[in-house]
């Protein structure tokens, strides 16, 4: 697992094999951030990691420039190794939160322009985040939404969704106002 572009592209993350983490591939993360840099000013937005797990996506967003993201996972493990790594790298634009996913998007306000969610693949709610987060009206107007879950689960009778694209099994959702 690595930093694919930005400022610290190429460094290798190196997170304890004992945390209860799935974490995207270098292939589908390359992927996903030429989409990405494709829509977005990277210095100008804001971002909402869920399921941050390792932070492997908040540590990209921070290497190509995000000022402002917000990790939040409930694994003490995964919260300690990204903040450490954050800070090694020198990262202040990571804010980290230790909390219930689920929970925190019933509870927190806020809105974003890029929300990216890695859900456990066997998460009962999967199907429900969508519905979650426009519920809570998180996105700003032009905000998108982007869930990763596995290819055999469908995410595309919501409304808001927009398009996917797959990568071996894994699949991303993307969604919009």
């Amino acid at each position: 697992m690595r930093i694919i572009g930005g400022e610290k592209k190429g460094v290798r993350l190196q997170p304890p094999r004992n945390l209860p983490v799935r974490p995207t591939t270098d292939m589908a993360k390359e992927a996903l951030f030429n989409i990405l840099a494709n829509r977005f000013d990277f210095e100008n937005i804001k971002v909402l990691d869920l399921f941050s797990g390792t932070g492997s996506i908040s540590l990209e967003f921070a290497s190509r420039g995000v000022s402002n993201i917000l990790s939040v996972d409930k694994d003490y493990g995964c919260i300690k190794y990204l903040k450490e790594t954050a800070k090694a790298l020198q990262f202040s634009s990571i804010q980290v939160q230790r909390a219930d996913v689920l929970k925190f998007v019933k509870q927190h306000t806020g809105q974003y322009d890029l929300i990216f969610a890695d859900p456990p693949y066997d998460l009962p709610q999967l199907r429900e985040i969508p519905k979650m987060i426009f519920q809570k009206e998180f996105l700003t107007p032009q905000g998108l939404l982007i869930i990763e879950h596995p290819t055999q689960i469908r995410l595309d009778n919501y409304g808001q969704f927009t398009e996917q694209r797959k990568y071996g099994n894994s699949t991303f959702s993307f969604f919009q106002q």
